[in-house]
C-alpha cells in the first residue's frame, strides 16, 4: 500500500515538473502575447490610452487594418468607439486569433444587453410619463405609443446595421511573408509595437517589406498610424531564437530612422508626432506614435 502511494506521488510530481519545465520553454518569438493587453493597459482601465489621441476621423466609416493585433482588444475598442465601416485585424499567431473572434463574442454579447436594457428603461419611463398625464385621451396614447414602437424599431434596425461582428474581423496571416496580392485597400492602417518583432524576425529587408506592403494596401490620402519600439527593447527581446539573435547584430536601421525612411524611401506625403497628447500609459511602454499620410 505504502508502495503503491509512493509510486503516485512520484508521478504526480513528475508531471509537475514537466508542467513547469512547459511554461518555462514556452517563447513568444514574434511578441505574440498571451493577454498581452492585460499587462500593457491593466485591468482597472476601461480603455486604451493610445484612444485618447487617435482622431475619429481616421476611423469613422472608413476600411481600417490593424497589423499584429494579438488578442483584438484595440481593434474592437477602436471599432466601438469610432464607427469604422469595417476593421480587420491580423496577427502571425492562429492562438491570438481565436482569443480575438473570443473578445469579439463577449464584446457583442455585452453591446446587445446593454442595448436591450436602454430600450427597455426607455419604454419605461415613456409609459410612466403618458401614465401621469391626466389630459391625454386614449386616442392620443394609442398613437403616441405606436409612433414611440416606430421609433424603436428604426433604432433597432440600425442596431443591426452597426453590430460588432458584422464591422470586425479577424485573420491569421504574415504581412511580411504573404506572397499574394492585397485582396483590397485600407483608408487607415494601425501597426502598433509590430516594427521591433518584424525587424528581429526578418532584419532590415523584412521591415523595408512590411513598410512597402503598408504603402501598397493603403488608399490614396491613406493613413498610417506606426507605433515603433524604441531599440533599447529589441536588447531585451534578441534572444528569444537564434534568427532574432543573429538579426539583431546585423540590424543596420535604428527606430528613429523610420520616419526618415517612410517619407524619404517609401513616398509618404507628410508625418505627425501625436506622442506628446499621451498620458496614462504604463512604464515602459510610453512609445512614440507617428501618423503619416500617403
Amino acid at each position: 500500500m505504502a508502495q503503491n502511494e509512493n509510486s503516485e506521488v512520484e508521478k504526480q510530481s513528475q508531471n509537475s515538473v514537466k508542467q513547469n519545465n512547459k511554461k518555462r520553454k514556452e517563447i513568444f518569438p514574434y511578441g505574440n502575447y498571451r493577454n498581452y493587453y492585460g499587462y500593457r493597459i491593466g485591468h482597472d482601465v476601461d480603455e486604451d490610452p493610445r484612444l485618447k489621441v487617435f482622431k475619429k476621423e481616421w476611423f469613422e466609416g472608413k476600411d481600417c487594418l490593424d497589423i499584429g493585433c494579438n488578442n483584438g482588444i484595440i481593434t474592437i475598442q477602436i471599432a466601438k468607439k469610432f464607427f469604422c465601416r469595417s476593421i480587420l485585424g491580423i496577427d502571425i499567431d492562429s492562438n491570438r486569433v481565436q482569443d480575438a473572434y473570443w473578445n469579439l463574442r463577449k464584446a457583442v454579447k455585452s453591446e446587445s444587453s446593454v442595448k436591450t436594457s436602454t430600450k427597455a428603461s426607455k419604454l419605461r419611463v415613456e409609459d410612466q410619463e403618458d401614465g401621469n398625464s391626466e389630459n391625454n385621451s386614449e386616442n392620443c396614447i394609442t398613437a403616441s405609443s405606436n409612433e414611440e414602437l416606430k421609433e424603436i424599431s428604426r433604432e433597432l434596425s440600425s442596431t443591426k446595421k452597426r453590430d460588432l461582428s458584422d464591422v470586425v474581423s479577424f485573420r491569421k496571416e504574415n504581412v511580411v511573408r504573404n506572397p499574394h496580392p492585397p485582396e483590397k485597400c485600407y483608408d487607415t492602417i494601425l501597426c502598433l509595437s509590430v516594427t521591433k518583432w518584424v525587424h528581429l524576425n526578418w532584419g532590415d529587408d523584412g521591415l523595408l517589406t512590411l513598410f512597402a506592403k503598408i504603402w501598397k494596401l493603403l488608399q490614396p490620402g491613406g493613413i498610417l498610424v506606426l507605433e515603433p519600439q524604441p531599440w533599447k527593447s529589441y536588447e531585451s527581446n534578441r534572444l528569444v531564437s537564434e534568427t532574432t539573435a543573429m538579426n539583431y547584430h546585423n540590424i543596420m536601421f535604428r527606430p528613429e530612422q523610420f520616419q526618415e525612411i517612410l517619407l524619404d524611401k517609401v513616398g509618404f506625403r507628410t508625418v505627425e508626432d501625436i506622442t506628446s497628447g499621451l498620458s496614462g500609459s504604463k512604464t515602459g511602454f510610453n512609445r512614440p506614435i507617428l501618423v503619416f499620410k500617403k
